[in-house]
């Protein structure tokens, strides 16, 4: 089966002060290793930007919109735009999947509770067979939880849509 590997929405909007993603240096580092690794082995890196509309933090129209330069795409790869948590819903992700033959997605990236929890449960809906990098997406505190709580909640349910394992375990 092939695999693609997904990096969603790190963006430098979401690197910019006051926001700090929980042990963001960290992630970029584990989703860098996971890029690196993919295109060693010749599978597509698909990443995933959020457009937010006028006025938002990652509005098209800003420089918090491009994609935080340690984990930039490749010249050639795929690039796609969404305007929702989705990134299947109306972007044609799934279309481009499927001319590639792709049936397994490997996810990483932001923010945990919004885009990679339904992104990640949108894919298994569609018939993929997801992994989720347990140490390669981030968030921030909220008024409720504190970002690791959120994180480890997010691994601990979406285990019944997704195999959760650390990055270095992943393979390609």
């Amino acid at each position: 089966m092939s695999t693609a590997l997904v990096v969603i929405d790190v963006q430098q909007g979401m690197f910019r002060d006051p926001l700090k993603p929980y042990r963001g240096d960290e992630m970029l580092a584990r989703i860098r290793d996971l890029q690196d690794r993919a295109r060693a082995e010749g599978i597509p890196v698909i990443t995933v930007q959020h457009d937010g509309g006028p006025g938002d933090l990652l509005s098209r129209d800003s420089s918090g919109f491009a994609v935080h330069p340690g984990v930039a795409p490749k010249p050639g790869e795929e690039i796609v735009v969404k305007d929702r948590c989705d990134a299947f819903l109306g972007t044609g992700l799934d279309a481009r999947l499927k001319a590639l033959g792709i049936g397994r997605l490997v996810i990483a990236g932001m923010q945990t509770e919004f885009c990679v929890d339904t992104t990640t449960r949108s894919a298994f809906a569609r018939g993929y067979k997801v992994v989720l990098a347990s140490d390669a997406h981030s968030t921030f505190d909220s008024q409720v939880l504190k970002a690791p709580d959120i994180v480890a909640h997010h691994n601990a349910i979406l285990r019944d849509f997704a195999t959760v394992a650390p990055s270095a375990e992943i393979r390609f």
